[in-house]
């Protein structure tokens, strides 16, 4: 049955509609027209839809229902999740589709879709937390919003990224207290909480504003994106949309005490198996490019397609892929997939097909932190990161993958920040409410001997400084398309919370602050960014082969057990470059390197994270003459030396 409401009563339907499966359903969809003649004022609509009793399907004929593929999404004054959660009736308490939204036409002028091929720098970051801080310089009416981002892209242009990447802007449910946004109850909507305009109903407009000033800005637009599962939980949870209409059909379920498969880790899964709700995905990836105009997607735990409807892996191409892969509408979008789930599948390098698929790379993440903490016998490991992966994306077959198909990152929005990552041994997450048992055990961190900020002497302080710059050079220097998580450039701090998912405060929000006491560390990560923009050899899209030269502090590498020191000269002949020379010294005590690759006089370094700022990074034409063919390198560092283009 269709509900039409109008502003003066919310509970109350203006208008209801019984719909006739004879005449008014063509397949598996249903439809009918209403004249707006008859509509009585009417703004919003929702549905009431009972059906035989089934243990797989939840109808209640009382339950209000939006539509999934309503573009915008009312919640009342009188707003209750409580009230979705179980049977009966919630009326005047759920929210309501609105009609008409979206209806009017966008004035995109010049805008054209951007893409960044080898300067492909990616940016991960939080709508609201970016800005919504006192100290974000953004009036307040636009803090936390799309149009505070707008106003946050002459920072974004000075750092240096390309790629901006949104975590989830899909509306979730405010009453959840999910401040990530991770547990969407819509695919069309965006959040209305993102808008600052929202009480006219502006969110679209106000999503178009901020893309068409990121693309003019030359920037990309990517959306993290949430197809695996919605904010409608498991068999404790609210009853919204897709549960009362067709349980069975959009998730995973089964018969038992636990019914819906939870291979997401928040209640529930989608059944990306079933055609229709793989063309509910595609309707909504087309929506979003087509009419929103973004240009790409990061897929949230990603293995979760290659699950069949009885959750086993058991799809070497999930039909979903190729349904993208032959969309005319999806053809030259960057996506991006997140290769596991919460169920153990990993599955880095595998089931996502072909060159267009890029995919974050938790391995480097987990080798290079594992390094640069100290680790023994990783040199081999580290040697393979900084390749390019290429045991998880070999380049030695028909139809091998790029370099470029890794997303090389250190932090990212779950797991500790940059500075956490040196200044904390264990998560403190006891803020989120379950007794700190949720996040990650696995940080592969280094408190460096004294766990957190308080109290920590000015050197060890220095000696994290230095870690921190370490991660970002290795990052930056290595084959593939690096990624930054927002505010690590200044060293934002989340207390130790590794987890900060339900943290809508000041441990997520950046504080800006940061960025003037830290700007050492700022200067720093743009410095590196305009370094990798500069060099073609690390801005490459194949592998480095034979081009790459590796070294210890000597001739020979040292894969020993107790070695934690490597070196590599990097030749760029054949991308008209310049060579490059790299020592790493993940030792506590200094360490002397022979440079192996010509003539002392030839080489120039760039490079020094032992020394302070500005000795750390010299501007470029700033670059200092070696001496001699050796070189300290001082304890937890990397240097890197440039021998200009022409030279023997």
């Amino acid at each position: 049955m269709l509900l039409l409401y109008a502003d003066a009563d919310l509970a109350k339907p203006v208008m209801m509609r019984r719909l006739d499966h004879l005449v008014n359903k063509s397949g598996p969809v249903w439809h009918c027209r209403v004249p707006v003649a008859v509509m009585n004022g009417a703004r919003y609509y929702a549905y009431h839809v009972d059906g035989p009793p089934s243990p797989h399907h939840r109808f209640d004929p009382d339950k209000i229902l939006f539509d999934p593929y309503a573009r915008a999404l009312h919640f009342p004054p009188g707003f209750d999740r409580k009230a979705a959660v179980g049977p009966g009736s919630n009326a005047g308490r759920a929210p309501l589709g609105l009609i008409g939204a979206d209806g009017n036409r966008f004035a995109w002028g010049e805008d054209r879709r951007r893409r960044h091929e080898a300067t492909a720098i990616i940016y991960e970051l939080h709508v609201r937390g970016f800005t919504a801080h006192p100290s974000s310089g953004v009036p307040a009416e636009r803090r936390g919003m799309f149009a505070g981002l707008v106003d946050k892209i002459p920072y974004l242009l000075e750092l240096g990224v390309t790629v901006v990447e949104l975590m989830p802007v899909f509306q979730f449910d405010p009453a959840e207290g999910n401040y990530w946004g991770y547990n969407p109850i819509s695919f069309f909507a965006p959040h209305n909480g993102y808008a600052h305009r929202c009480h006219v109903c502006d969110q679209h407009t106000e999503f178009r504003e901020m893309v068409r000033a990121f693309h003019a800005a030359g920037l990309e637009v990517v959306l993290d994106v949430v197809y695996n599962h919605t904010g409608e939980g498991d068999e404790a949870g609210p009853v919204y949309s897709l549960k009362g209409l067709d349980n069975d059909t959009y998730y995973i379920v089964s018969d038992g005490p636990k019914p819906y498969a939870n291979f997401s880790g928040t209640g529930n899964t989608l059944n990306s198996g079933h055609r229709y709700v793989r063309r509910m995905i595609l309707d909504s990836l087309r929506y979003w490019a087509q009419d929103m105009r973004v240009d790409g997607f990061r897929f949230d735990l990603a293995s979760v397609f290659a699950r069949r409807a009885d959750g086993s892996l058991g799809y070497d191409d999930p039909p979903i892929f190729g349904d993208i892969a032959s969309d005319p509408d999806l053809a030259g979008l960057r996506l991006i997939a997140e290769p596991w789930d919460a169920a153990g599948a990993y599955q880095l390098g595998r089931a996502f097909p072909g060159t267009s698929w890029a995919q974050w790379n938790g391995q480097f993440r987990d080798d290079v932190r594992r390094f640069v903490r100290g680790d023994p016998g990783m040199v081999p490991a580290l040697m393979r990161r900084l390749y390019g992966s290429d045991d998880f994306f070999p380049d030695d077959r028909p139809g091998a993958y790029h370099a470029y198909q890794g997303v090389n990152f250190v932090t990212a929005h779950d797991g500790f920040t940059l500075w956490d990552l040196v200044s904390y041994e264990r998560k403190h997450n006891e803020a989120n409410g379950h007794d700190n048992a949720d996040g990650t055990n696995d940080s592969f961190s280094s408190n460096h001997g004294w766990e957190g900020d308080d109290g920590a002497p000015p050197s060890l302080l220095a000696l994290r400084k230095r870690q921190a710059k370490n991660f970002v050079c290795l990052l930056l220097l290595a084959n593939g398309t690096p990624m930054l998580r927002a505010g690590d450039e200044f060293l934002h701090t989340q207390g130790g919370n590794n987890n900060a998912y339900n943290q809508d405060n000041a441990t997520s929000w950046l504080d800006w602050r940061r960025l003037d006491a830290h700007a050492d560390m700022l200067r720093f990560v743009r410095l590196m960014i305009v370094f990798r923009k500069a060099h073609r050899s690390l801005c490459r899209s194949r592998f480095w082969r034979d081009d790459i030269r590796w070294y210890g502090v000597g001739p020979e590498v040292d894969m020993s057990q107790p070695s934690r020191n490597l070196a590599f000269c990097l030749r760029g002949a054949s991308q008209g470059d310049d060579d490059l020379y790299v020592m790493v010294n993940a030792h506590a005590e200094p360490l002397q390197f022979t440079v192996q690759d010509g003539a002392a006089a030839e080489w120039r370094r760039v490079i020094d994270t032992g020394r302070e700022s500005p000795d750390d990074i010299r501007e470029p034409g700033q670059e200092d003459p070696l001496r001699s063919g050796r070189y300290t390198v001082r304890p937890r560092s990397v240097v890197v030396l440039l021998k200009p283009r022409g030279m023997p």
